[in-house]
């Protein structure tokens, strides 16, 4: 969701990162070296693959015009190295990610958010729904998050914003 565009190496679906060589950058089972045939059903199957999360980040991605620049990113402050916060907006469509950078260990953190970067007053707290479990939070300035490889790798939480007049005490306020 960083950038516009992306791609996945044929293999890392499957979750193939074995080294050639130990701290090198060039893979064991790369399609440089061999034709590879991968059977997707069964990784699927025995739990082996992130298809469906890469399907589900690309559904997100299609959805949210926010993510389709690279010239909206803004990023917002953590308390932890391991953990980023940014964010993208495009008009009403606002989209915050909080990722965990580290795949062996849970983290923790607290994201500061530069509200008026996502279009809210600094003093604002906001529902923002998790587009990738469906889960609803309250966030404000400060927040609180734990991240955990393979179940909860990261937040890509929308952030609804009502129209200008309800922001500005018009018609539809209470």
């Amino acid at each position: 969701t960083l950038s516009p565009t992306w791609g996945v190496y044929s293999g890392y679906e499957l979750c193939e990162n074995t080294p050639l060589r130990d701290g090198g950058e060039e893979y064991l089972d790369s399609e440089k070296y061999q034709l590879r045939h991968r059977d997707w059903e069964t990784a699927e199957r025995e739990g082996r693959t992130i298809t469906p999360l890469i399907t589900r980040l690309n559904t997100i991605r299609r959805a949210h015009p926010a993510l389709h620049r690279l010239r909206n990113l803004r990023f917002h402050r953590t308390d932890n190295d391991s953990v980023i916060a940014y964010s993208k907006r495009s008009g009403s469509d606002v989209v915050l990610v909080v990722a965990n950078l580290d795949p062996h260990h849970p983290q923790e953190a607290t994201v500061s958010l530069d509200m008026p970067q996502l279009g809210l007053d600094w003093h604002e707290s906001v529902p923002v729904r998790d587009e990738l479990t469906g889960e609803t939070y309250h966030w404000g300035g400060a927040n609180y998050v734990r991240l955990e490889p393979g179940r909860a790798p990261a937040h890509v939480l929308h952030v609804p914003r009502p129209p200008a007049a309800q922001r500005n005490g018009g018609p539809g306020t209470s």
